[in-house]
């Protein structure tokens, strides 16, 4: 893949354009990474009987447990890696190329909340900051650094901190993004329930074993309660994609024009259903040139007509971890 390919990534207008780049990915992955071409050929499909983007196969994020997911001979530039315990092997991701990744999420996040040097990005993320190699932290490490904003950075444990700063910055009437770990954004809640009226709050999902689980709509309660917020929105990313979805309230999501969101029939993997059913979620990622863009999660969910899709829980025999999801 060169940078023609890269240009028409970040600029497909319709679907037209979304449906042959991936195509042509498709192609490309088939052959250049090992794992998901063998993965192929175990089901009988290759470029030559794949016509159209819905006979493309979806690779069980599994095999980024596994398997070295690579789509480049290249040395990678990053290696990603998931949360996890010590009873459970974390997933990688082995990136070639990081501006790749920094185009992707910031032009997302630009697309969703505009530019962020306009904001000031406050960070509660303990759980990633605590360990190394998480593609969130050099995410919002990259929002905070390209903010501008003097007062933005990073919070570990330090609430009643970030409870002055927020207090500070809806004083000055500055726009606040605030983004956290769920059970860090609930012990805030707890110990400083302050109105927020230039402050918008983005959860990134995960408990991580510091509190019971909650279905989303509970934990958006109790914040919006606690902050005197409309709504509460949510970021969808994981380790095994270079892209986010965001939800601006509502847990509805929407993708940006590079990504796209399917159901699979949970009694037959690998069947895709329509839109409005509950089923096993697939993502085609194309900015995942480089490792795969085809996987299917872990994640139950439904799609809708327009593109926007939601998240309503995880398999019984996966693993909870950090991808933005609360367990039903």
């Amino acid at each position: 893949m060169d940078n023609t390919d890269l240009q028409q990534l970040f600029s497909i207008q319709n679907s037209n354009e979304f449906d042959s780049l991936a195509m042509e990915i498709f192609r490309f992955q088939y052959s250049a990474n090992n794992v998901y071409g063998t993965y192929c050929n175990h089901l009988g499909k290759s470029p030559s009987n794949v016509i159209h983007p819905s006979e493309i196969p979806f690779l069980p994020i599994e095999f980024f447990k596994s398997k070295n997911v690579v789509s480049s001979p290249k040395k990678p530039e990053a290696i990603f890696e998931s949360s996890g315990t010590t009873q459970n092997t974390t997933s990688k991701h082995y990136v070639a190329d990081l501006s790749l990744y920094e185009r992707s999420f910031m032009e997302a996040f630009t697309l969703f909340y505009g530019p962020v040097e306009e904001l000031c990005v406050l960070a509660l993320l303990p759980s990633y900051l605590e360990r190394s190699g998480s593609s969130l932290v050099y995410m919002v490490n990259e929002l905070v650094s390209r903010s501008q904003h003097p007062d933005s950075g990073f919070y570990l444990y330090n609430l009643k901190d970030l409870h002055q700063k927020l207090k500070a910055q809806e004083t000055s009437g500055s726009k606040t993004l605030l983004i956290g770990v769920s059970f860090a954004l609930l012990d805030l809640a707890e110990q400083f329930p302050t109105p927020l009226k230039f402050t918008t709050i983005m959860e990134t999902g995960g408990m991580k074993g510091r509190r019971k689980e909650l279905i989303r709509t509970e934990l958006h309660d109790v914040l919006k309660d606690a902050f005197k917020v409309p709504n509460i929105h949510s970021e969808y990313g994981m380790t095994e994609l270079l892209s986010q979805a965001y939800s601006q309230g509502n847990g509805i999501f929407k993708t940006p024009p590079w990504m796209k969101i399917l159901t699979r029939d949970t009694e037959d993997p690998l069947s895709l259903q329509s839109d409005g059913k509950t089923g096993g979620l697939n993502v085609i990622d194309l900015a995942n040139i480089y490792s795969c863009s085809f996987i299917a999660t872990q994640d139950l969910g439904k799609t809708y007509a327009n593109g926007t899709f939601e998240v309503l829980g995880r398999f019984d025999n996966s693993d909870i971890r950090g991808c933005n999801l609360l367990a039903l």
